[in-house]
């Protein structure tokens, strides 16, 4: 169970993705049912640290914090705009691979993957960075496998998160899965921000896209929300909003960065762990109360997104008698 978090910071740290780190585990919401974190921020050598954007940090521990910690968070790192040629201190490296050995968790907040780059912690492993260095991080660490414009990549032991407010999907997703829905929905409600955007959701790419006149589909994804039990289809789901079929699927993976169907289903193992949590509905009751319509699909979906089954799931996170 996660109660111990450490965030690494070293001169030219972004002060937002630090802030990330800060407000995903080291606020005390006890008062909210969220179990306190002991959370602090170290370095290779404890006093002031110099940001990305030139005021300064002081300090508290130096790297042996990290001896310690549950999960290490890793924010980016860099003077400027680019992490890419940027060499990470020695010691730095030593500590994270020490970390890793020992199999505490490490997520890099934006161009934090560089860092893990440079301690051979995404050797032969699935991540992502801002949408910005992607490429770059493809070609400084050929041995890492890249996944471009996705907002965070779970690989277990190392999670690697997208730019900026990416950071706090990757938080929230840790928080899910270390207490449940219903603690990481409560943190995001202390935070005003959505429970959590799916891993495998886009970044956004500044591209050039087609003109449509439809306006956002905001209500209709609200309406999918309330209508999970029913049948939904893309050709029924365009027609509520005056759209063909094919201008629907493009317009909605502009908004929302998948598919119908995958943005459903998501939707629909997101309601089934609520419902997991917080009743003793039958698995069977539950599959058609979120619209998959018989256990054995919900056992399937489930088992995949989450990777665990749904009585594996109530048995870890049931806040029922």
């Amino acid at each position: 169970m996660l109660t111990n978090v450490a965030a690494l910071v070293y001169g030219g740290v972004a002060p937002f993705e630090l802030g990330v780190l800060c407000e995903a585990f080291g606020i005390d919401r006890r008062d909210d049912g969220i179990p306190l974190i002991d959370f602090d921020v170290c370095g290779p050598d404890a006093g002031p640290v110099r940001s990305s954007v030139g005021f300064s940090i002081n300090v508290e521990h130096g790297l042996e914090r990290l001896a310690t910690a549950d999960l290490i968070g890793v924010p980016a790192n860099h003077v400027g705009d680019t992490p890419i040629d940027q060499d990470t201190p020695e010691e730095v490296l030593v500590a994270l691979r020490a970390a890793y050995r020992r199999g505490a968790r490490i997520v890099s907040i934006c161009s934090g993957a560089f860092v893990l780059g440079d301690a051979g912690l995404l050797d032969e492993r699935e991540c992502t960075t801002h949408w910005k260095h992607t490429a770059d991080l493809a070609r400084r660490f050929p041995r890492a496998r890249v996944v471009p414009e996705v907002l965070y990549v779970d690989s277990g032991q190392i999670i690697t998160s997208a730019g900026t407010a990416a950071g706090l999907d990757a938080c929230l997703h840790i928080w899910r899965q270390e207490y449940g829905a219903a603690v990481a929905a409560a943190v995001a409600r202390r935070m005003v921000v959505p429970p959590q955007r799916d891993g495998g959701q886009a970044q956004f790419i500044s591209r050039p896209v087609a003109d449509c006149e439809a306006e956002t589909l905001g209500p209709l994804l609200e309406w999918i929300l309330e209508h999970l039990h029913t049948e939904l289809d893309v050709e029924g789901l365009a027609g509520r909003v005056a759209m063909s079929p094919r201008t629907f699927a493009r317009r909605f993976r502009a908004e929302t960065g998948a598919t119908p169907y995958a943005w459903i289903t998501s939707q629909r193992v997101r309601r089934a762990e609520e419902l997991l949590e917080r009743t003793d509905h039958p698995v069977e009751q539950i599959a058609g109360q979120v619209g998959f319509g018989n256990a054995a699909a919900l056992r399937h979906h489930f088992t995949r997104v989450r990777g665990l089954s749904p009585q594996a799931y109530r048995r870890r996170f049931a806040v029922t008698a």
